[in-house]
């Protein structure tokens, strides 16, 4: 087989995963909070490599075969992933169980069945106990969550909750209306090191090395909780629909190349080989 056909099917397969990452960025950007999914592409040879001009290796050794077919060294594919962490723009929503953190590094700590996850999506809702929640029903950890597992309860009777910028949570009972309640504190973590989170799905995030409860810093007082906000995908619609509009063209490119490999050459070569001449 032609080392260009596997070059291109490389390729082809690089742009087959950017069609991926491109769907679930375009399938997020209603998602609160969701941080969109960026990759690089380069060769295998110029970025994850040192280049060796001389050829072959003096030793002969198994790291000399490396270097035999430098095509395929040089087929281009997704040499890194990455989250991009930028904020996205807030909106008013009105509702006061909706927030908003107003610094890329601060997160909510949530408690999952994998364990401690973070999250940048502040759609809380009540359950059935009276909860504070997530969407798919996960405790919303307090300040003292890890150490008395204590959750978060908002009554029946709360008229008003309010949400202060440091996630100072009150209401004002029904039963007694110039008397407001102090409930608890959400637990709002910083994160210095962001490439260090892993996106789980569900908008959570892990960590890549070590435990979540050690890459977090429990923030207090800090004034960057907005009450009746929500922050919106950091997804550019037109942008990613222009790279989803240049990763088609590519796989079209590829596949006519790879058509004119295996069938226009080989064909021709065939038709050549068996020709007989007097």
């Amino acid at each position: 087989m032609q080392n260009g056909f596997y070059s291109v099917t490389g390729a082809m397969v690089t742009q087959f995963n950017r069609l991926d990452r491109i769907s679930n960025n375009l399938a997020n950007l209603n998602t609160a909070g969701y941080k969109g999914q960026r990759e690089i592409i380069g060769d295998f040879m110029r970025i994850l490599q040192q280049k060796r001009d001389v050829l072959p290796l003096p030793d002969n050794s198994v790291e000399a075969s490396k270097f035999l077919n430098r095509s395929l060294n040089r087929v281009p594919r997704i040499v890194e992933e990455y989250t991009d962490f930028q904020m996205g723009p807030m909106v008013k929503t009105g509702n006061p169980l909706d927030l908003a953190l107003g610094d890329k590094n601060l997160f909510f700590a949530v408690d999952t069945p994998a364990g401690t996850r973070l999250t940048r999506d502040g759609s809380f809702k009540i359950n059935e106990d009276g909860e504070l929640v997530t969407k798919n029903g996960y405790p919303v950890m307090s300040e003292d969550y890890l150490a008395s597992r204590q959750k978060i309860k908002i009554p029946t009777s709360a008229a008003d909750v309010s949400i202060d910028k440091s996630g100072r949570i009150q209401y004002v009972d029904q039963t007694a209306i110039n008397e407001p309640v102090y409930i608890g504190r959400l637990m709002v973590v910083r994160v210095d090191d962001l490439q260090n989170l892993k996106p789980e799905g569900d908008n959570y995030f892990g960590v890549r090395k070590g435990r979540v409860e050690e890459a977090m810093k429990t923030v207090k007082g800090a004034a960057q909780v907005h009450q009746k906000m929500l922050e919106k995908a950091n997804v550019n619609p037109v942008r990613e629909m222009t790279a989803l509009i240049e990763t088609n063209r590519l796989v079209e490119m590829y596949q006519k190349a790879m058509t004119t490999q295996m069938d226009d050459l080989n064909n021709d070569a065939i038709n050549k080989l068996a020709s007989v001449r007097a």
